[in-house]
């Protein structure tokens, strides 16, 4: 006999078999039990999530001489003869081939006609999008009065291009995204069955890759057998088949990508290429790791979604501390793009390297994003003690020796004015004040690279550059109220805190000094 694959060989043939589907299946078994179905169906949803199987098993069940809970028995005669395909009164019809006038003006003929042996003349079309607009107008009047004896079931990946008037004559039926965990007993279910040995993590990759088709991950797990027949299924051998890559490589380009190093960014790319892989399948399995990423970080209660152990969990968790929000969702929007434009070009390898030192340079691009990327890069190079000095044209004729010594003698006039005392804990204490929990992360970003000042009363001064939007997001959102609590609870101290323009700190002779030396201006003060 001739091998079937495994979609085929396990195609459902009761409801009882059909995953992940409950809120149809259990409606179409009452309906058989009490008799009362529609003469009309629409079956919509996505490939591989059941719409022809349980059409198939609903054609069955109408005319099964014995059913049982609702489901065909498949020891009649009129099951096995729709089972072996002779059964002249089950008709399918693929519209995507059969999509002109003349094929439904054939149905409008044969639905004169009463069936033979069996109670009901079904008739399915799936793909029935297709049809053209003809078509659908010559099927509208028998769709809705058809004959007592006939029952039509229409299946569809595209429901928004059936027409309204099709529609409101069907029952409709949204077949659901069929879930990892129902893939995965599925899976594994018939792994059992075929005697074969499986990784519990091999079958969750195939299971996740199949974006919630079953047939799709039957066909996957086919695939992965067949190039390793006889031996067990392993974690790496479907990552070998699937042109897939380890999550250990994507902590690697992650970690590549934090500490700006392009080059080490482009030689993972490299590693992928010289090992075969599909960069379109790494481009979206990267996406979807910095989707993990960021539920993570928006949550703490993210394992029933995010499907990983609590080990790789945990350390998720951790990796998610070094970002925003928003950056992370700037990295996934730069990808997505880069993976949709993957479908129209053949240089792959150089779309996914623009996108990955677009991703690194944020100052190549304007939007907001971009910028909060700018700012958080820049705090990771103060925390780990680097200076940023802002860019600019040097005055013709004065050296770069010059203006550096200048700079530096403004820089020792600045830190010459000494912080008082007791104010000094403050600034020794900043990180715990700044790590408060009602400081959000954007604004606590925003508040540490503020140039802050002490004045002579011992207020604490955020001083924002002129036209930013900074002043809008702290002052507006009250964060000087907040600050200061944060402040009180973390020194012990009751400080002032005042938000203002940089243009008036200024005009201020009395100030103290910065809290962050880093952040000192060196241009000459007014």
């Amino acid at each position: 006999m001739a091998y079937l694959s495994l979609y085929r060989k396990f195609r459902p043939q009761t409801f009882a078999d059909v995953k992940g589907q409950d809120h149809i299946v259990t409606t179409l078994q009452n309906q058989i039990k009490s008799g009362r179905f529609a003469h009309a169906y629409l079956f919509t949803g996505t490939r591989g999530t059941g719409k022809t199987s349980v059409a198939k098993i609903l054609a069955r069940a109408v005319n099964c001489q014995n059913p049982v809970g609702g489901s065909p028995c498949g020891e009649c005669e009129r099951c096995k003869a729709a089972l072996d395909g002779s059964s002249i009164n089950i008709i399918e019809m693929d519209a995507a081939s059969n999509n002109g006038v003349d094929n439904i003006r054939q149905i409008n003929e044969e639905v004169r006609y009463a069936p033979t042996d069996d109670k009901y003349k079904v008739y399915i079309i799936d793909e029935v999008h297709m049809l053209s607009t003809g078509a659908f107008n010559a099927l509208l009047k028998t769709l809705e009065e058809p004959p007592e004896y006939v029952i039509f079931i229409l299946a569809t990946t595209e429901v928004h291009k059936i027409p309204i008037t099709i529609m409101s004559r069907c029952q409709r039926y949204d077949f659901k995204h069929i879930s990892l965990d129902v893939i995965y007993n599925r899976l594994r279910e018939l792994m059992d069955a075929e005697g074969i040995n499986a990784e519990e993590k091999a079958l969750r990759y195939i299971a996740k890759a199949a974006d919630g088709s079953m047939r799709d991950a039957l066909s996957l797990l086919d695939r992965c057998i067949a190039f390793y027949l006889g031996e067990d299924l392993t974690y790496e051998n479907v990552l070998e088949v699937l042109g897939a890559v380890d999550t250990e490589v994507f902590e690697r380009l992650l970690c590549a990508i934090v500490d700006e190093d392009v080059s080490g960014s482009l030689n993972v790319i490299e590693e992928m290429v010289q090992a075969g892989r599909d960069l379109s399948q790494f481009t979206s399995d990267f996406i979807w790791y910095m989707r993990n990423l960021l539920l993570v970080k928006v949550s703490d209660n993210m394992s029933s979604i995010v499907d990983m152990s609590d080990e790789k969990l945990s350390q998720m968790a951790n990796d998610a501390k070094l970002f925003d929000e928003a950056i992370i969702m700037r990295y996934i929007k730069v990808l997505s793009e880069t993976l949709a434009s993957m479908k129209f070009q053949s240089s792959k390898r150089v779309l996914l390297e623009i996108a990955i030192i677009k991703i690194i340079k944020p100052s190549m691009e304007k939007d907001v994003t971009s910028l909060l990327n700018r700012i958080e890069n820049m705090e990771r190079k103060l925390e780990r003690g680097e200076y940023v000095a802002a860019s600019g044209e040097k005055p013709a004729g004065v050296s770069e020796e010059s203006n550096d010594a200048e700079k530096e003698e403004k820089l020792k006039g600045k830190l010459e004015m000494p912080v008082p005392e007791d104010l000094q804990y403050i600034v020794d204490n900043w990180q715990k004040v700044t790590a408060s929990k009602n400081i959000t992360g954007l604004h606590r970003v925003l508040i540490d690279k503020t140039k802050k000042y002490f004045d002579k009363n011992g207020t604490l001064v955020l001083a924002i550059k002129e036209g930013s939007t900074s002043y809008d997001m702290l002052a507006n959102a009250g964060e000087d109220k907040i600050l200061e609590e944060a402040l009180a609870k973390n020194t012990g101290k009751e400080i002032h805190v005042s938000i203002i323009m940089e243009t008036d700190v200024y005009n201020k002779s009395e100030d103290y000094g910065s809290i962050n030396p880093f952040n000192i201006d060196l241009e000459e003060e007014d």
